[in-house]
């Protein structure tokens, strides 16, 4: 059974842009290689927005080097970025975009759900790529409700949605460029559940809702637990009706220099990153 590391609370709440107040557990713990080949976990909400116009959001920014996975609870969010892609993702919905070697993108609030008003809950994930994909091309998936495969556990224990990597045989529908899962999680409480997860991978169960048990540590909304790299199993329970993140992912042992929204292998790259950025090689919105 893999051990609990060590448990972390946000080490960071603060707005994106002025549509997303997140609470941070990764990067603003200093996890570094511990959780790689994740980069960034920002828990959004959830909050309640009143109505707006225009919709609240983060406008035109870069991207390279790195994928962001966009999870969606309650509420609604479009995209619109420079490669050409653009879409809506709501309520069970995920959005995965492949930055590699660069996109300019925005996320706001989508407009009918802006002009409403209403709760916003959402993850946003930021994946790190291994240094031979960083300057791929950009690339774009919309994974919506109905293409995520749902696992129900043994003994009514709860529910597993398989969003990338596989869970009891079951693939997800995200193509990945590295060893991972990213397994969304409703456990009944009262109940728990073991999960089979790959020996070596970084591990880590992040509570949204509820309370659940790794181990000997308890974890509330928004707490995350950081698992051993040795074993191939490890258990949760649920000490009421909880929904969980629970992510594992080969570590890519590669350095790692990132400044805002570039993540790359040298300062060298930052530097060739940001010019490029200025001069329009990572195009514009229209």
């Amino acid at each position: 059974m893999k051990k609990v590391l060590e448990t972390f609370r946000p080490g960071s709440i603060h707005m994106v842009g002025d549509g997303f107040h997140v609470r941070n557990l990764f990067p603003s713990n200093a996890l570094g290689e511990a959780i790689s080949p994740f980069l960034l976990l920002d828990y959004a909400g959830p909050s309640y927005y009143p109505p707006a116009e225009p919709p609240r959001g983060v406008g035109e920014h870069p991207h390279r080097g790195f994928e962001t996975v966009t999870i969606v609870y309650q509420g609604s969010v479009a995209h619109r970025d420079s490669a050409g892609n653009a879409g809506v993702i709501g309520p069970g919905d995920v959005q995965w975009m492949t930055a590699a070697s660069g996109v300019v993108h925005e996320e706001l609030h989508e407009r009918r759900f802006a002009q409403a008003g209403g709760t916003l809950q959402m993850v946003q994930l930021w994946v790190n790529l291994p240094a031979r994909h960083k300057m791929s091309p950009p690339k774009y998936q919309e994974i919506v409700r109905a293409r995520i495969p749902e696992v129900t556990l043994a003994a009514g224990a709860g529910t597993v949605r398989v969003i990338a990597g596989s869970f009891q045989g079951v693939r997800g529908p995200a193509a990945t460029f590295t060893p991972l899962n990213v397994w969304d999680l409703r456990l009944a409480g009262g109940g728990g559940a073991e999960f089979d997860v790959p020996d070596g991978h970084n591990s880590a169960a992040i509570v949204l809702e509820g309370r659940a048990a790794a181990g000997s540590s308890e974890l509330g909304d928004a707490e995350m637990a950081l698992f051993d790299r040795e074993g191939t199993r490890l258990r949760l329970d649920a000490l009421q009706d909880t929904k969980l993140l629970l992510l594992t992912g080969e570590p890519l042992g590669e350095p790692v220099v990132a400044h805002g929204p570039f993540v790359m292998n040298t300062g060298e790259e930052i530097y060739r990153a940001i010019k490029d950025y200025q001069s329009g090689r990572m195009g514009r919105l229209a």
